[in-house]
Parts: C-alpha cells; structure tokens; sequence
C-alpha cells in the first residue's frame, strides 16, 4: 500500500491555546498545541466530545483566533489579521466541510458547487462544479436537486464544493456522523483520495473508524490537548 511522504507544511500551531468565558470560570478549549499540517497528508483527530476537535479547525480556519500562541496557514500568521484578511486567506487556501452538508435543497448538485465557486470569485464555476462532481462519483446526478439526494450523496456534493475550491488545506468536522456506514467508507475514502491524488491537507475531526482507518496520521485529542499522534507517512492499522 502506498505511504505517502509528508509534504510542504500548509498549516502550523505553536503553543496555541483558545480560552473561552464559562459559568464556572475560564475553559481552555485548546490547551498548548503545538503541530505541523502537511500537504498529501489526511490527519485525523480523534478524542471525546467537548475535548478541543472543533475549536483546534476553527482556529486552522481563523474562525476563532488563539487566546495565546501563533497559528500560520499558508504562510501567514493568522493572529494579527483583521476580518477580511482572514476571510481572503479562506478563499484562497481552505475549504471546509462541516458535518451536515449545509447544500441549499432548492439549487441543483452543480448549482451549489458552483455558488461556491462564485462567492470564492473562481473561474468557470459551472465547468468547475461538473468536473469536482464527477471527481466524487456524482457526475450522473449534477442536475438533481440536492433535496432530493441522498445524506452520502449531499455529503460528497459537500466534498465536491470543498474540492472545487482547489484549496491547500481541507477541514471537515465530523463528516460521516449522519451518514449509513457504507456511505461513511465512500467519504472516508474519497478523503483520502484527496491527498493522494490532489496533494491537499486534510484534517478530520472524527468518532468514525471508517475515518481512521484511513487516515495517514491520528492526533488524539483530550482536555484540549494532543495527547497521542502518529507521524505522517505511517497509518494505524
């Protein structure tokens, strides 16, 4: 089976803590993390619900900005950009995925990839939506509303929108907690496809073994913290 070697390092924490205001006193969402995000790499990050995996994204995202320490995506520091800044270093490098599709049910498969392609200010959108459909398998269904899919049919259009943005870092949050398990094994799959074949970054915040088992790396979080990982290039069995 190929191993893929650890690419150009997309993303970077140091030390990077978010605090948030609780009714008990401060909680530390993410606690000291320090880690490097590499391209052709799928990391997947595990741990228990409320331990960090959806802020450790949101900060990978800047859509929540470290309380301490420094987070680089793509070469910048997030920290001291203002709000457009960072929203243009979204359009640009990341895509996410969150764990319910969020399609518009009205618009067409293609329609809401190449919405998508639009709000980024891309070229091509309708050519950049079909050519991303059929990337995941739904070339047959452009035309079908996304009402009228199925939840792993909606979750790869979500995938697809993801890819067409050609971005260098893709975080998906718990994208296979609606989904059957064979569908969960298809977006699992087609995650890691992304990073074999299209170099991209994927982290993953996870409870589904489908997910893990093909992931290249596994980052357990707990309390905020990262607890265990192993290196890229070397999948758990």
């Amino acid at each position: 089976m190929h191993r893929p070697a650890a690419g150009a390092v997309v993303a970077r924490l140091e030390h990077a803590e978010r605090v948030h205001a609780g009714g008990a006193g401060p909680v530390r969402a993410v606690d000291a993390v320090s880690l490097e995000v590499h391209t052709g790499v799928f990391h997947a990050l595990v741990g228990p619900s409320g331990c960090g995996k959806t802020t450790l994204l949101h900060l990978l995202a800047g859509l929540e900005r470290p309380t301490a320490g420094s987070v680089d995506v793509d070469g910048a520091a997030l920290g001291p950009l203002d709000r457009e800044a960072l929203a243009a270093l979204r359009r640009r490098a990341v895509a996410m995925v969150p764990q319910s599709s969020a399609l518009l049910p009205f618009l067409s498969a293609e329609e809401n990839v190449a919405l998508a392609v639009r709000a980024r200010g891309g070229t091509d959108p309708a050519g950049r939506a079909r050519a991303a459909l059929a990337r995941v398998g739904l070339g047959e269904v452009a035309g079908r509303r996304a009402g009228r899919l199925s939840a792993g049919e909606r979750q790869r259009v979500a995938l697809a929108r993801a890819l067409a943005a050609r971005p260098r870092l893709l975080l998906a949050d718990e994208p296979t907690a609606n989904l059957d398990q064979r569908s969960a094994i298809v977006v699992a799959r087609l995650l890691r496809a992304l990073t074999r074949e299209d170099g991209i970054a994927v982290v993953c915040a996870t409870h589904d073994a489908s997910v893990t088992a093909e992931a290249d790396t596994v980052l357990a979080m707990a309390d905020g913290r990262l607890v265990d990982a192993a290196p890229p290039g070397r999948r758990r069995g």
